[in-house]
């Protein structure tokens, strides 16, 4: 099969997602019988010339005010569409409810592929950071729903991921498809640890406590360092490392800073080496992660690949397939919560260890595994299509724009003397019209 992936991030910027989409790439591409191609909105300086298949970037706008690092692309460009259309996709995956699947429904307009989407982030809460609540919230939040309704089949990362996107509007069905790590199963060597960590004041014997994603509030991080101050206040001695960056950053730092816990809390910045993160994982003795945000929690993973254990929240996505005191810990959501249970299991270090261990064994998933059965389901797909068998979903007004826009994107494309700033004035028309379509589709 030829596999069109489509997403609003990728390398150079890292995140969940976009680690999803090089990992679906990758895999895929190593098979005979198929072939990828990748397209992203454009990032300064990103060379993408690396990658074993094309990545075709089209033009962006800087978003990162509104939220960190990120740009929004502008998917109607009559090139673009034309160059995937050449690809002949025989799937069409998103994984981002913005631009990206615009350009799913344009390119599927022009193919006739059916179009699958992930939905992999609670995204009310970052339109929440980024407009605030009210009438603006509302409205992109039921723009995002419309766009991810009009896809042919919707897959989720957690049970907990479904009903998130069941309380924001969305009235189909999903299907529950896991993510993967790119962790090996097992531990770092001896060497490889060491060399990681040396320069890190991590005393032999002392409990060491792991967090590893984006430093935001909205992941539970003021728990963990709450947690610490009252560890500290009993007398307890660790080391509390954070490993990444984020908007909160330097809050959080002042909070570890006035609670008086600056000896015993490390912050190591983002940490892109794979083999280093994989090493620092295998050093520590808990992973603490106490997001109630995402919806599938890859680092609880990744810490499972090395034999490392984690504290969740009762009830959250990451805490799916999660018995206590079995393959991890499971708390309710409160920093006196985690503080009395390390104190408890910190008595006993060989028992942490065999949970890490049980947890290795038990919720571990490569990234070979979960593309596989990606794929498979590919294949029940382009079946269904081909008896004629994916249901048929009502039409949404903005289908007959991305209609419109497609067909005024394959003329542009074709007029080469046109003015550049006719071009321009022409395509921000279609986009302003969108922008208000899609704001009062019902």
């Amino acid at each position: 099969m030829n596999i069109c992936l489509l997403n609003d991030s990728f390398p150079p910027v890292i995140d969940g997602v976009a680690n999803t989409v090089v990992n679906y790439a990758d895999i895929i591409q190593k098979r005979d019988d198929s072939r990828v191609i990748v397209a992203t909105p454009r990032y300064p300086d990103a060379d993408y010339t690396g990658h074993p298949y094309k990545v075709l970037d089209y033009p962006s706008l800087d978003t990162s005010r509104f939220i960190s690092g990120y740009r929004a692309g502008y998917s109607l460009s009559g090139s673009l569409i034309n160059e995937l259309s050449e690809f002949g996709p025989d799937i069409i995956h998103t994984h981002c409810p913005a631009s990206s699947t615009l350009l799913a429904r344009t390119l599927q307009y022009e193919t006739g592929a059916p179009v699958v989407f992930t939905y992999h982030t609670k995204f009310d809460v970052d339109i929440t950071r980024a407009v605030g609540d009210g009438f603006l919230k509302k409205e992109t939040i039921k723009a995002m729903v419309s766009n991810i309704s009009a896809c042919d089949e919707v897959w989720v990362v957690s049970e907990g991921a479904g009903e998130n996107l069941r309380s924001l509007g969305f009235e189909g069905n999903y299907q529950v498809m896991l993510n993967g790590v790119d962790f090996e199963r097992g531990c770092s060597s001896k060497e490889q640890v060491y060399e990681a960590v040396k320069d890190y004041d991590l005393p032999a014997g002392i409990p060491v406590f792991l967090f590893v994603g984006r430093i935001m509030e909205y992941k539970g991080i003021p728990v963990i360092v709450d947690c610490m101050k009252l560890l500290a206040r009993d007398g307890m001695d660790f080391r509390m490392m954070f490993v990444g960056g984020g908007l909160d950053l330097e809050k959080i730092k002042a909070s570890v800073e006035e609670g008086g816990i600056s000896d015993k809390v490390i912050f190591t910045g983002p940490i892109h080496d794979r083999e280093v993160l994989r090493a620092i994982n295998t050093r520590a003795d808990i992973f603490l992660f106490p997001s109630t945000y995402d919806t599938n929690g890859i680092v609880v993973r990744e810490a499972a690949a090395c034999g490392l254990a984690s504290v969740l929240i009762r009830d959250s996505c990451a805490a799916e397939g999660i018995t206590h005191a079995r393959n991890g810990y499971i708390i309710d959501n409160s920093p006196e919560a985690m503080a009395a249970l390390l104190k408890e299991v910190c008595n006993d270090m060989d028992a942490v260890h065999e949970v890490g261990q049980k947890a290795m064994d038990e919720i571990y998933l490569s990234w070979e595994d979960s593309v596989a059965r990606a794929y498979n389901r590919y294949e029940i797909i382009r079946e269904m299509l081909e008896d004629g068998l994916l249901i048929k979903r009502r039409k949404h007004k903005s289908d007959y724009l991305i209609q419109t826009a497609a067909e005024v994107a394959e003329r542009l494309n074709k007029i080469i003397s046109v003015p550049r700033n006719i071009h321009s004035t022409i395509h921000g028309n279609i986009t302003r019209l969108y922008e208000g379509m899609m704001q009062n589709d019902e």
